[in-house]
């Protein structure tokens, strides 16, 4: 699917061809398009989902939810998105606005869209397993893991990002000024090797001067003076090509021409060769930040509950401020 050719439903050409997704980010084309897109994607997913949480307590509550949960994730991306853009402008990294929010909302539309899916199986346990505790934890849950593969695909975005130098760009920049400084490297030429006969060896008292011809690889009888007997085995000879030699040329095994001087193979990319590899500052920052929204995220829906409704309480918009998102989790838990 191209890059520049629109579909239906975005979280398909995000799933199924990424790598134009990341491409049309790093050139900037189009993106208000395709952040809309997102956008909307995003807020219909999370609206579907909320609906099945508040299903638990009202048909009003499940309404109310279904209006709170894109709610969450905007209200979260608005507040965080400034530190993220920030923390790569401090940096050195090229990152626009609009690239940020792109990377932002292609790991909420991935979050959206996983949380929809499992919708299915969250209303069959609220109607087999009509436990309030249970049905809490299970739907805090779905969100927990949609929303990590979300940001598995917002790091695996940053990465095409500093793959094209926008993440640490004095860096790629000092790396191709290496490179282009090496000088090409240059190949030896062996020296040319007089044509003509091997010296003629000369025997020794009472030995036959008849050639005999020898199989490669065959065994070698040889007596020393002393009247031992040794046995050796010639290695097979292999043709060696050498440049400005004629074709077929070869010298003797474990013999290298005259002037041969040897070559490991060029690597542009091993100029800090030793050096160990760097991890760019805005990949670390990233990693700060995903904790950062996280931690966001979980408080912002605390201070937006109830989204599941207590069945034992009355319909209410919104509840007091008290405890907190993690205490109430642990105390789920314990009841369970």
């Amino acid at each position: 699917m191209s890059g520049d050719r629109p579909s239906p439903l975005v979280i398909e050409r995000i799933l199924r061809d990424r790598e134009s997704i990341w491409q049309q980010i790093v050139a900037e084309r189009d993106l208000n398009a395709l952040t809309g897109r997102m956008l909307t994607s995003s807020a219909i997913a999370l609206a579907c989902y909320g609906a099945v949480l508040g299903f638990f307590h009202s048909p009003l509550m499940a309404l109310t939810s279904a209006l709170k949960l894109p709610l969450l994730f905007l209200v979260t991306l608005v507040i965080c998105l400034p530190t993220l853009y920030l923390f790569n402008l401090v940096f050195g990294a090229r990152l626009s606005v609009r690239q940020s929010v792109a990377l932002v909302m292609v790991a909420i539309t991935v979050t959206s869209m996983l949380a929809v899916a499992f919708a299915p199986i969250s209303l069959f346990f609220l109607i087999t397993a009509n436990d309030y505790g249970f049905f809490k934890l299970l739907n805090v849950s779905i969100l927990t893991l949609s929303a990590l593969v979300g940001l598995r695909f917002l790091t695996s975005g940053m990465q095409v990002l500093n793959d094209h130098g926008l993440l640490a760009p004095e860096a790629a920049d000092a790396t191709v000024g290496e490179q282009a400084s090496v000088p090409a490297p240059v190949q030896a030429v062996p020296a040319a090797v007089p044509a003509g006969p091997p010296p003629a060896a000369v025997p020794a008292a009472g030995q036959s001067t008849e050639p005999v011809a020898v199989p490669a690889g065959a065994a070698v009888v040889e007596s020393t003076a002393n009247g031992a007997v040794t046995t050796a085995t010639p290695p097979a000879p292999v043709p060696t090509q050498w440049a400005g030699q004629p074709a077929g040329a070869s010298f003797p095994p474990g013999m290298l021409p005259p002037g041969y001087v040897a070559q490991r193979p060029w690597d542009g990319r091993a100029v800090r060769r030793g050096e160990p590899t760097q991890r760019p500052a805005s990949m670390t920052l990233l990693y700060i930040w995903i904790l950062l929204f996280g931690f966001v995220g979980t408080q912002l829906a605390w201070t937006l509950r109830p989204f599941f409704g207590d069945p034992g309480q009355d319909f209410s918009f919104f509840r007091s401020i008290d405890g907190n998102f993690y205490a109430e989790i642990l105390r789920i838990i314990g009841n369970l």
